[in-house]
């Protein structure tokens, strides 16, 4: 079935469809590596030191941290304390932007219907500060973020083009813009996503089709709150790693309710419990695949 359009769209550097035989991926990281450990919901200084903490005795490695509550709602010197934490570790950090839907003035996006617009940016004076939590932690250190709205991937894509933006930024859109498909994750590379997160729910053959479309990083769930579905993926990881290569794989934020919220100590460590049994299913079932190590030299670890 409709083979006119599946050869048309292959001319365009998409697959024909999901791809169901499940390929192997032979891309890789800068450093040869399969896969790399992402935590998000990582939302105080505290949640960082006690996951990194509790990582360093569970002998796993943390490759990126992710917080989602905002830039604009911490305190600078806690912002500095997350880059500090995080260059003594050898992580990425990435902060997310602060001003979005949801903290705006408009009540559209807590509605219904509304809902389904995210945390897409209202305005334009909401791009401009935007633009400016992104110098704000620049300043304080941050060298990755966190994006919710194509317009301000563009915008800070352009930017770092033209050197108002430090060259060595990057920018990882987040599964709140909702996209899923290779169609839209090629936009996303061309808007200058250094990497890319799908919806959570997303079949492996579907993650093997964004993987033949792009060349960036995929960022995939293994794990989440109850309130984005609360599915757990860990047997399914070694295979996600498989024909998702390079990927991030997303974890430990199943143990709290909700992306977004402040998070504990103790939901810190807890996280770091959830990431060690991801590394535990691919060192077991897919033992070929490595990880990046601290410190890896293409890592946007924070300047203190």
């Amino acid at each position: 079935m409709f083979e006119e359009t599946r050869k048309y769209v292959k001319t365009l550097g998409l697959p024909e469809g999901d791809l169901n035989d499940l390929p192997t991926s032979d891309a890789r990281f800068p450093d040869g590596t399969f896969y790399r450990i992402e935590v998000p919901t990582v939302n105080s200084a505290e949640a960082v030191a006690a996951l990194l903490e509790t990582s360093d005795k569970l002998g796993i490695t943390i490759n990126r941290v992710t917080e989602t509550y905002g830039m604009f709602r911490h305190t600078r010197q806690e912002l500095k304390e997350y880059c500090r934490l995080c260059n003594d570790y050898g992580a990425e950090l990435l902060l997310s932007v602060g001003p979005r839907a949801t903290y705006d003035t408009g009540a559209t996006v807590l509605s219904p219907q509304g809902v389904r617009i995210g945390y897409r940016l209202r305005g334009m004076e909401q791009v401009l500060r935007a633009v400016e939590d992104v110098k704000r932690g620049i300043d304080l250190g941050c060298r990755g973020f966190l994006i919710y709205d194509e317009g301000m991937l563009w915008l800070v894509g352009q930017m770092r083009k033209d050197g108002e933006l430090p060259p060595e930024v990057i920018f990882k859109t987040s599964a709140h813009l909702g996209h899923c498909n290779p169609a839209s994750f090629k936009l996303l590379e061309s808007l200058g996503a250094d990497s890319l997160n799908p919806v959570r729910d997303l079949q492996i053959p579907m993650h093997a089709a964004l993987r033949a479309a792009i060349t960036a990083p995929l960022d995939i769930h293994t794990d989440n709150p109850p309130g984005s579905g609360g599915f757990i993926r860990v047997y399914e990881a070694p295979e996600i790693v498989r024909v998702a290569a390079p990927v991030h794989l997303k974890t430990g934020n199943s143990v709290v309710s909700a992306h977004g919220q402040i998070t504990s100590a103790r939901d810190g460590k807890l996280m770091a419990d959830q990431a060690s049994i991801v590394v535990e299913m691919v060192s077991k079932y897919y033992p070929q695949a490595t990880q990046t190590e601290r410190g890896a030299a293409d890592l946007r670890i924070p300047v203190v």
